[in-house]
């Protein structure tokens, strides 16, 4: 991902705290702390719509305007509360300081593409693989196709082919995706047939244990 309109002016955080980081979201702003390459942790405020839009992808890259200075910085984790949803769910952002042409691990979503044989479906396995590559050049998903594949096929890591200059870091022995048949569905009327027959069975033990009873009697 390139940094282009991914600029934001940042604040310095001075009030830290439950109640302080309550305030900084309802006025509009997500707290964050930016650390790495033994730099002391930053503490800074990000502006919420414009960070809610850039975050939509993974591994976002950011180019962050500290009091007048210029700072790169990947989205390592976001946190989110589970019940809100939109720009009041981001809670928090952890960020790493990056350089240019540096390489930074990340993991990368796998994208299924393709149909795989007539009758099978796909699993996908792992959604992630955690790949090596230029900081500014992270890709936004790994395709994986499943085109024509076979009941029993098994897409592994390392028959992945990763994005130029990508290097796997994940084992390379990983099952990613899996083909396979689904079962057969079982139908209704196979089922009515079924307690249909446990009834007349049922019954049909019962009569003859009346019947029994009715001999020794």
């Amino acid at each position: 991902m390139s940094t282009d309109d991914n600029t934001l002016v940042t604040e310095i955080r001075t009030q830290f705290g439950k109640g302080a980081a309550r305030r900084l979201r309802a006025s509009g702003k997500v707290p964050a702390v930016l650390y790495g390459h033994g730099t002391e942790p930053r503490h800074l405020a990000l502006d919420g719509h414009a960070v809610f839009l850039l975050v939509r992808k993974a591994n976002a890259i950011l180019d962050l305007q500290i009091e007048g200075e210029s700072q790169l910085a990947l989205v390592k984790d976001i946190q989110r509360n589970p019940v809100l949803q939109g720009i009041p769910a981001l809670e928090h952002l952890d960020l790493i300081v990056v350089r240019r042409g540096e390489k930074v691990q990340v993991d990368v979503p796998v994208h299924v593409e393709g149909e795989s044989a007539p009758g099978t479906i796909h699993t996908l396995e792992n959604a992630t693989l955690l790949v090596e590559v230029e900081a500014l050049h992270i890709p936004e998903s790994i395709v994986v196709s499943v085109e024509d594949l076979e009941d029993g096929a098994q897409v592994l890591a390392s028959d992945v082919t990763l994005p130029k200059g990508a290097e796997l870091v994940t084992d390379p022995e990983t099952l990613v995706v899996g083909i396979s048949v689904p079962p057969a569905p079982v139908l209704e009327d196979e089922d009515a047939e079924g307690e249909e027959s446990e009834a007349g069975e049922a019954a049909e033990g019962d009569a003859e244990d009346a019947e029994a009873s009715s001999d020794d009697e």
